[in-house]
């Protein structure tokens, strides 16, 4: 009998065969040209295709347990998919295999070609990455690695403590001072020139010198070694910012993005000197006091409640609704700006001009509300509040109704 190649089968019969008795695969597959002989007249005769090629050889796999036969049968097709679906429901005409009943169902036919295709398809797909990747890097994949380079090697000693520093510290208004050399690579490699290293433990007399003449933003790891060298700094040299990388990472390993969102949620020394003196209440620990020596002279600065200013409150309140940020309001309830909430507290740091009133959509607290007396602000408006002030009045949906 003749065999189809596997290469030029178009078609794959595949069916289900039960049998109730235990019979041979050489069985079924003489069952399958006795019954169907004759069924579908000479041109559909399953031997005389066989002969000429345009059938495959019929594979059978029986599988016998307590008494029953159960298996699959396989039939390849170079027919057209008419010819093939009328070949595969003869198969279903089978009624009995040697003394027993048996019942066929065909559950597939599958089209050979497809899954070639989609072999093809997906093979393509990944010569082409692996082509794109190994030997086509384009121009701004080359660009940014002969800049990366050169930044690298732009990492200099500055001052009499010969501390690894970029080539813009001596020049630059604004310095960034982390741990290590390390450190300073990483900030060279997304871009940033004016960041010194410390090089230790101890805090040498060079960056003591450039915190005295310059805007400091002291850059450290996310963990309790960062918090330690936060203390020490600013205990013998005059800083103005903090970050911190995020929690658990250093500053050597992170991110371009990871350092631009830590450098724009810096914090201000002032802030930090005001949350280190803070102690909390015997009875509730939950209450925060500032040291006496710290408290104004006069603290009854804060105004009576401006009745006719609620509804303008409510107004700006309301156009805030899912955005996540805040106003910042004069006297006349003019805006003076629109900053998202998460970066409230950095730019109120940053401004010199009086606030009459801040309007956020979120929640009010300890750290904006801190900030905000410091600066006499007068109203603070929010979704909610997790404070009382004596200075401020605090202000929610439910004040304003």
């Amino acid at each position: 009998m003749g065999k189809i190649s596997p290469v030029s089968a178009k078609y794959i019969i595949q069916a289900n065969i039960e049998i109730d008795g235990v019979v041979e695969r050489p069985d079924v597959i003489g069952a399958i040209f006795g019954q169907t002989e004759g069924l579908l007249g000479t041109e559909l005769e399953l031997r005389e295709l066989q002969r000429s090629g345009r059938i495959g050889r019929i594979d059978v796999r029986t599988d016998i347990k307590a008494g029953k036969t159960s298996g699959e049968i396989i039939i390849p097709s170079s027919l057209d998919r008419a010819e093939t679906a009328i070949i595969a429901a003869s198969t279903e005409t089978i009624q009995r295999i040697g003394p027993c009943n048996a019942r066929v169902k065909v559950l597939d036919i599958e089209d050979v070609r497809i899954s070639k295709r989609n072999y093809v398809v997906e093979r393509a797909k990944e010569l082409l990455r692996n082509l794109t990747e190994k030997f086509m890097p384009d121009s701004q994949e080359l660009t940014e690695k002969v800049s990366e380079s050169v930044r690298m090697m732009e990492v200099m000693e500055y001052g009499r403590d010969r501390l690894p520093a970029g080539p813009l510290v001596e020049e630059s208004e604004d310095v960034i001072i982390v741990e290590g050399r390390a450190d300073v690579l990483n900030l060279l490699r997304h871009g940033i020139k004016n960041a010194i290293a410390l090089n230790g433990t101890s805090v040498p007399e060079t960056i003591k010198e450039l915190c005295r003449k310059k805007n400091v933003t002291l850059f450290v790891d996310g963990d309790r070694g960062g918090d330690l060298i936060t203390k020490e700094l600013m205990s013998v040299a005059e800083i103005d910012y903090v970050c911190r990388a995020p929690d658990g990472k250093e500053v050597e390993e992170i991110t371009k993005k990871e350092i631009h969102k830590a450098l724009r949620g810096k914090v201000a020394v002032e802030q930090i000197k005001l949350e280190n003196h803070k102690t909390f209440s015997p009875q509730t620990k939950e209450t925060e006091q500032i040291p006496p020596q710290r408290i104004p002279a006069k603290i009854e600065r804060k105004p009576a409640p401006v009745i006719e200013k609620s509804e303008d409150f409510k107004k700006l309140l309301d156009d805030l609704v899912g955005t996540r940020g805040a106003y910042i309001l004069d006297e006349n309830l003019n805006i003076l700006g629109k900053v998202p909430v998460a970066e409230l507290p950095t730019t109120l740091n940053s401004l010199k001009t009086k606030i009459f009133a801040i309007v956020l959509d979120g929640v009010i607290t300890r750290d904006i509300t801190i900030i905000a007396e410091r600066m006499q602000v007068q109203y603070l408006i929010g979704r909610d509040s997790r404070v009382n002030s004596q200075k401020i009045n605090v202000l929610t949906p439910k004040q304003l109704s």
